[in-house]
């Protein structure tokens, strides 16, 4: 008899691992269709995303002139003005200076490579002007050998810079949308849902935007904290553009790692144009003590915070999107792991014991 019982529990038990087993696999193979799906639609998804993005970044002054007594349509379109007008700002302040200091700059640029020719021709190179020559010959006849894959590139190059055009336009256009009809999205989703869906798709829409506007707000101020503690170190080092390196440190900071090493690698350039190699050494350590800081201190302890994640998970979440998707997987990793938290949180919500207070006895009247 104790042994049929243990037979019949060790069945019981296999077939619940088997149950559970089909269930993950089934829940795996609808994650891959999902993803799959994404990315045949990723020139719609990624406008989208990007939209979604600058809409937590203007909805507050959107809704604080609603609140005022303004046409949602008004709203949007002054807002949506206005962030065009500050972006363009920014171009201009980065671009201006350093047009002004083209001429200065490019003397550098020559006056780098001298001194870089200086130094190879000298011990221990000893690398004569010959050399330099047949180098530089060989290099041309390697180029012109690779003519058809150098032009393959540049079209590939132009492509993306045409279809970065057309994203961001679209990407304004479904922003102005989102600013003036979005508070109409949640009663029109609930609406539209049978059923306790109704109920609570609405609920974890809610606090997925508050979560994406808590990481766009996060991200922003890390981006301020880069741009206000690099831009000092230039100025103590004396490197001029110090105003336009510092904006383009804070923009910068919204594209994750390429972003960092693009404006790192700008500034330490032109250290070294106008300052010389000793300055340029000494810009490159306070972006990489700076950089350091904000990627294993600042950054998680700000979006662990603000998104509800462990500073351990957001660091593993840019890692994976990183080896996974490039850019755009650093980008969107932390607001995705964001995301996924919210839900789960909710549904174990949903699932969880019911209040232990209201199973308790009432309590009598003499009490």
């Amino acid at each position: 008899m104790p042994a049929t019982l243990n037979s019949g529990k060790t069945t019981a038990a296999l077939r619940t691992s088997a149950r559970v087993s089909l269930d993950l696999l089934l829940v795996i193979v609808l994650a891959a269709a999902t993803l799959w799906l994404l990315g045949r639609m990723w020139s719609i998804v990624w406008p989208l995303v990007v939209g979604l993005l600058l809409t937590t970044l203007t909805w507050p002054p959107t809704r604080f002139l609603r609140r005022r007594g303004w046409p949602p349509a008004l709203a949007a379109s002054v807002v949506t003005v206005l962030f065009l007008l500050v972006a363009a700002g920014i171009v201009a302040l980065i671009v201006v200076p350093v047009a002004s200091e083209s001429g200065e700059l490019t003397d550098g640029v020559v006056e780098g490579i001298q001194r870089l020719r200086e130094w190879a021709a000298g011990p221990p190179l000893n690398i004569g002007d010959d050399q330099i020559t047949k180098g530089f010959d060989t290099a041309v006849a390697r180029l012109q050998d690779s003519v058809g894959s150098a032009v393959t590139t540049v079209v590939a190059g132009v492509s993306t810079v045409f279809n970065g055009i057309v994203t961001t336009v679209l990407a304004l256009f479904l922003m102005f949308f989102f600013l003036k009809d979005g508070p109409r999205f949640l009663p029109w989703l609930t609406r539209q849902l049978p059923g306790r869906l109704a109920v609570h798709v609405p609920v974890v829409t809610a606090r997925s935007w508050a979560t994406l506007g808590s990481f766009v707000r996060s991200q922003a101020f890390v981006g301020l904290l880069d741009a206000v503690f690099i831009g000092l170190g230039l100025w103590i080092v004396g490197v001029p553009l110090v105003l336009p390196l510092a904006v383009l440190t804070f923009v910068s900071a919204f594209v994750p790692i390429v972003g960092a090493l693009f404006a790192g690698f700008v500034a330490v350039l032109i250290a070294l144009v106008s300052n010389g190699l000793t300055d340029a050494l000494i810009v490159l350590a306070i972006i990489v003590l700076v950089q350091q800081l904000e990627g294993n201190v600042f950054q998680p302890m700000i979006q662990s915070r603000g998104l509800g994640l462990h500073a351990a998970v957001v660091l593993l979440a840019v890692t994976l999107g990183g080896s996974l998707a490039g850019v755009v997987g650093s980008l969107l990793a932390v607001p995705v792991a964001a995301l996924i938290a919210v839900a789960w949180n909710y549904l174990r919500e949903q699932l969880g014991d019911p209040d232990e207070t209201a199973a308790e006895p009432e309590p009598s009247a003499g009490a």
